[in-house]
């Protein structure tokens, strides 16, 4: 990805991370790496690194040697050395960190074995190599209706077109061995260009296509995960975890990699416990483990003629019973030992749904009724007063009442001297 692919970008410029393109690890791109040497300068005398890393479609990254002393920042767009022809990649890292990722792949900068940098790509190489990027959706579906033609079980899942589109590499998944010869002459009579078939792990193929796990977060193989270790089935029964294979498996099939991080923490703790098969001995019976917490520290038994009553002990409480077994001697019972947990009562809550009708206010409401009688205005009005019977109290009524007499103007004059 870049800044003017991102979801969330808005012309060009996202709204997420702000720094519209100039951040410190070559954008939103996967297995990224962070330049925190690229605002230090070197010594007087130094001269630079001279091999950068450089990543492809999808987060295949390779090192390089500038062999042609390029002035190389990060974002530049490079030809490099391929078989045949040349790739087109962007450069992701300079400096002396490539020295450190270099080494951490194992790979030796002082080797003559390093690939080098041709020169910055023309607009004429990027034409060229968006135009490949662009055939690349509709080979693969072509390319799944031929292995269906000819039933081989395989699943092509990328290609990727060289930068200077004279080779295609097809990645591919498979249980087991694939006869694909015939397969490869369709491909280069169909599209017409040099076929390579590359078959990658289901781990590898996850990491390709990227996803969102079950935790809600970005797949950890397709940001920052690359050494892909085996996961056992004993790993997730030592974090006291369900056997359900649809909940223990990623997109990729297989076990999650993320049972494998808090693994040690977990074999640590469990070295304070006794161990899960152990029994204790008491006068009304033998007991059995049933269940621990690692987290409290706590194991659940049960006598072995009424397996329905647990009793809680905690791990100091077994390792006593056990040493007095270890003495032949039994204890009384598990209730001596056992302690008793408090549980919190629930909270009661009122389930409204179905109380109201979803439907209640679809119905428009009722209008009122307007009172159509209006009170008489004017000479109306005391023509109305008239037709009323006498009041019986003999009590003046307002509308009996006579119109007030309009008020004589009050003229003031001044008294002006006579000449």
């Amino acid at each position: 990805m870049a800044c003017t692919s991102c979801s969330t970008s808005d012309g060009g410029a996202p709204k997420g991370c702000k720094n519209n393109g100039t951040c410190g690890t070559d954008s939103c791109n996967k297995l990224t790496v962070f330049d925190w040497l690229s605002n230090m300068s070197l010594p007087n005398g130094e001269a630079p690194f001279d091999c950068v890393e450089v990543r492809f479609k999808n987060g295949r990254k390779e090192f390089y040697r500038n062999t042609e002393k390029l002035t190389l920042s990060m974002g530049d767009i490079v030809a490099t050395v391929a078989s045949p022809g040349h790739d087109i990649g962007i450069v992701t890292l300079t400096g002396e960190l490539v020295k450190i990722q270099m080494k951490k792949k194992g790979v030796n900068h002082l080797s003559n074995d390093v690939p080098k940098i041709y020169r910055k790509a023309s607009q004429k190489d990027i034409d060229i190599w968006s135009a490949a990027r662009d055939k690349e959706e509709p080979m693969k579906v072509r390319a799944r209706e031929l292995a269906i033609a000819q039933k081989l079980e395989m699943k092509i899942s990328d290609i990727e077109f060289q930068g200077d589109g004279s080779k295609a590499t097809f990645y591919y998944t498979a249980n087991d061995r694939i006869d694909f010869r015939a397969l490869i002459k369709d491909f280069a009579k169909e599209f017409s260009t040099r076929i390579e078939m590359k078959q990658v792990g289901f781990r590898q193929e996850a990491a390709r296509l990227g996803g969102i796990g079950s935790c809600g977060r970005e797949l950890c193989c397709s940001t920052w995960l690359t050494d892909f270790r085996s996961v056992n089935t004993s790993a997730a029964r030592y974090q006291q975890l369900s056997l359900n294979p649809q909940k223990l498996a990623g997109q990729c099939g297989k076990l999650k990699c993320c049972l494998n991080y808090e693994l040690d923490t977990y074999m640590d703790a469990l070295k304070d416990f006794p161990d899960f098969e152990t029994k204790l001995v008491t006068e009304k019976g033998d007991a059995i483990c049933q269940k621990q917490d690692i987290f409290k520290g706590l194991m659940w038994f049960a006598y072995t003629n009424n397996f329905a009553n647990w009793h809680v002990l905690k791990i100091e409480q077994v390792k006593e019973i056990v040493a007095e077994n270890k003495l032949k001697n039994k204890v009384s019972s598990l209730e001596d030992f056992a302690i008793e947990i408090v549980v919190e009562p629930e909270k009661n809550f009122n389930n409204a749904m179905g109380q109201e009708s979803l439907t209640r206010f679809d119905q428009p409401k009722p209008k009122k009724k307007q009172n159509k009688k209006r009170k008489p205005a004017g000479e109306n009005a005391i023509v109305a007063n008239n037709n009323k019977p006498a009041n019986n109290n003999n009590r003046q009524t307002p509308n009996d009442k006579k119109p007030a007499e309009p008020r004589k103007p009050i003229i003031i004059t001044k008294n002006v001297d006579k000449k």
